[in-house]
């Protein structure tokens, strides 16, 4: 019987198909590795500064200045942002904090811009709020650019800003 023979014709013979050879494909997948490494350096080492303040030690230190000084209603803005951020969410609003950004400023020498946007539900939509200050590091002053950021910030040290003004450098 032909369906007996094991070399029958009616089944096909996969060993005489054509196909890649394995050398060809460790190749391409080696390939592909190194592309990944070589754009991974390539991001890491291109990237700006406001994606990583801690490559500037001077934006570290205007970053650090910030989070720590004082604030209104906590020990420190770090930790009035965050108390607030709780405390939206507590309410079950949905709420994100954003990641902390520095900037040196056009134009100034030592002065660094720090931001961190905080992301609300709103009634219909979501909103942000866009905390700012410009860190003079030769004076140690913080100063508030955002009304957001002027809310956080002790009586008396208030920044610039009055209802209308557009802040400087921004």
């Amino acid at each position: 019987m032909a369906g007996d023979n094991p070399s029958s014709k009616t089944e096909p013979d996969f060993k005489s198909q054509d196909r890649p050879s394995s050398s060809l494909v460790t190749f391409i997948h080696y390939l592909v590795v190194a592309l990944l490494v070589a754009g991974g350096l390539a991001y890491w080492a291109l990237k700006p500064p406001t994606l990583n303040p801690m490559a500037d030690p001077r934006a570290a230190e205007a970053m650090a200045l910030v989070q720590t000084h004082r604030a209104q209603r906590a020990p420190t803005l770090l930790q009035a942002l965050s108390d607030r951020v709780q405390r939206i969410a507590a309410r079950g609003q949905g709420v994100k904090l954003g990641e902390w950004t520095v900037e040196p400023q056009k134009g100034r020498e030592d002065t660094y811009l720090v931001k961190v946007f905080v992301r609300e539900e709103g009634a219909r939509q979501w909103f942000e709020r866009e905390y700012v200050w410009r860190v003079d590091l030769t004076k140690r002053s913080v100063v508030p650019l955002s009304m957001p950021a002027e809310d956080l910030m002790p009586f008396g040290e208030a920044g610039p800003l009055k209802r209308g003004d557009d802040p400087a450098g921004l």
